[in-house]
């Protein structure tokens, strides 16, 4: 099985942003400024350019996966994360006027999307003219486009609301841009999918692993109409349309929970059983783009502490995300049934730099002597007295001693096969689409259907798998205990740290009520009903013809 990032041609990131101009790749790998005809005219109409087309369309995933960009829009501002002691981005949980229409994180995410979007609007447009080719091949790889479009308008739509919907190829320089209805948006979304179903690979995994299938397409779908559900455009059939969808990723095409919640994230498992899609990088620097980052992002400041030095194994902490008291005390508080505590963040340390140290935090003792591998670091998730601290040999990290730089770190993301301890550009597969999402959501349209019963045992599917064993009877709820709390909850348990937080508060119209009750920041404070939407990039309304007349700002930036 060949992954599909190896073949990525960085030639055809000459796709056009919305006013039409390029950033196309010369044959010497630098970037020139052009109009993607003058490559499209001469290559894309061929097998071949088609093929590398839709290659980098795919690229094009790798705006929003596992990047800066996508973890702080998603992640930040939420009840379940709070910042860290990194400077970075703070304003992004706090909901300052810093972020505002020029921050870099949405112009480059707007940017990129729209090459993606154009790349496939190429790739749509032009496989009329195809010959040499199967017809077969050719609706698949148009079948692919349509996903990754429908893809990127739906994370736009979520985060801009109306944006502007190019449904064709943009070949010659425009200015002219409208923001189209949220309802145009959802319907041009859901006709791409509803046409790429039937024409994507109706296997878990294709030949050429990391290409879009047709379960990942379903539950895409899904994802939409539960999303739509709550939106302007909200229909009364759009929990009843996604129930199908769902149930057929589940159903249909071999895709199962893996026994051990643990080895979803294991390193090296990223192509398993349960991953419906993922987005693809690699170890080679030349066709990795940026890397997938997630791994810095979660952790916390071990690498200073009595007995440790920075390594590949623990990662190289940026200490951006810290978990809210919410997180810890409520969604995760059970600990003797639910093994995802456990599996979800790191509980101790061992040497690397052995030696004897005056203590840190923990002044329970004077000094530590540590050997090679000895635990440094025990974080027991509970307080304890002084006096029981000072009984172990290492430091004690409990819950009052937390801090913005020493708390609980998230382990699901953490990269031990980077080169070196200082590299940012990880090579791990980021988890887009797995299983265990489709049984929540799937549960989630259930019950607002009313159909508790059908929604119970979804949810009790994903619970039981993330039973310690002999827990899983203990770990089933009744239909009297599913509520949406229960599903928020739930969904906190099973996905943190997966890029869907943000998108979920959003969509079930919480998000303010929730930072604001659980989100230590100033973001209580700052956070305001505009807030569920994001500023539009300051550079799109400047290359719009009219300007802000003619592509208007989001109220309250």
């Amino acid at each position: 099985m060949k992954k599909l990032a190896k073949n990525i041609n960085y030639w055809a990131k000459s796709t056009a942003l919305i006013l039409g101009l390029s950033a196309a790749v010369s044959c010497d790998g630098f970037l020139e400024e052009d109009v993607i005809s003058n490559i499209g005219d001469d290559y894309l109409n061929t097998p071949k350019g088609m093929n590398d087309g839709i290659n980098s369309a795919y690229s094009s995933m790798r705006a929003w996966y596992g990047t800066e960009r996508g973890n702080n829009l998603t992640i930040f501002g939420t009840d379940i994360f709070t910042n860290g002691a990194d400077g970075s981005y703070k304003y992004m949980n706090t909901y300052t006027n810093q972020f505002d229409s020029r921050v870099n994180h949405l112009q480059e995410l707007w940017d990129e999307f729209y090459r993606g979007i154009n790349t496939c609007n190429a790739v749509i447009d032009r496989s009329v003219n195809l010959t040499g080719i199967s017809q077969e091949l050719i609706d698949q790889r148009v079948a692919e486009a349509k996903f990754i479009r429908a893809h990127h308008y739906f994370i736009l739509v979520q985060l801009f609301g109306g944006v502007d919907l190019q449904l064709s190829e943009t070949i010659l320089p425009t200015k002219e841009v409208t923001r189209s209805s949220v309802a145009d948006i959802y319907a041009a979304i859901i006709k791409d999918l509803e046409e790429a179903i039937p024409n994507l690979e109706a296997e878990a995994k294709s030949d050429d692993y990391g290409r879009a299938t047709r379960p990942a397409a379903e539950h895409l779908l899904g994802r939409v109409y539960i999303t739509k559900a709550t939106s302007e455009a909200a229909e009364a059939s759009d929990y009843a349309n996604a129930e199908p969808l769902l149930q057929s990723v589940i159903d249909n095409y071999g895709l199962v929970l893996l026994p051990d919640f643990a080895d979803v994230h294991a390193f090296g498992n990223e192509i398993n059983d349960e991953v419906i899609w993922s987005v693809q990088y690699t170890r080679d620097p030349l066709t990795n783009g940026g890397g997938n980052n997630s791994h810095v992002f979660f952790l916390m400041e071990y690498d200073v502490q009595p007995g440790m030095q920075r390594d590949t194994e623990n990662g190289r902490p940026f200490k951006r995300y810290k978990s809210t008291d919410y997180t810890l005390n409520t969604i995760f508080a059970d600990r003797v049934n639910d093994s995802r505590y456990k599996n979800t963040y790191v509980d101790h340390f061992l040497s690397n730099n052995p030696g004897t140290f005056n203590t840190t935090f923990d002044k329970s003792k004077a000094t530590v002597t540590y050997a090679q591998g000895d635990t440094t670091i025990w974080l027991p998730g509970y307080n304890m007295s002084e006096a029981e601290r000072a009984k172990y040999p290492y430091q004690v990290l409990t819950p009052e001693l937390y801090t913005e730089r020493l708390f609980p770190p998230m382990k699901k993301h953490k990269d031990p096969g980077r080169v070196d301890r200082t590299q940012f550009e990880g090579g791990r597969d980021y988890i887009a689409m797995r299983l265990a999402d489709t049984y929540l959501l799937l549960a989630e349209s259930q019950f607002r259907q009313g159909k508790i019963g059908d929604a119970t045992e979804n949810i009790n599917a994903v619970r039981r798998r993330a039973a310690f064993p002999g827990k899983e009877a203990e770990m089933e709820i009744s239909e009297a205990d599913l509520t949406f709390e229960f599903i928020t909850e739930e969904r906190a348990r099973e996905l943190i740290g997966e890029q869907t937080r943000w998108l979920d508060l959003k969509r079930w119209g919480i998000l303010v009520e929730r930072v604001r009750a659980h989100n230590p920041s100033e973001a209580k404070t700052n956070i305001q009903d505009y807030h569920t939407l994001r500023p539009i990039p300051q550079n799109q309304i400047d290359r719009a013809e009219g300007n802000a007349s003619a592509f208007p700002q989001n109220p309250g930036y």
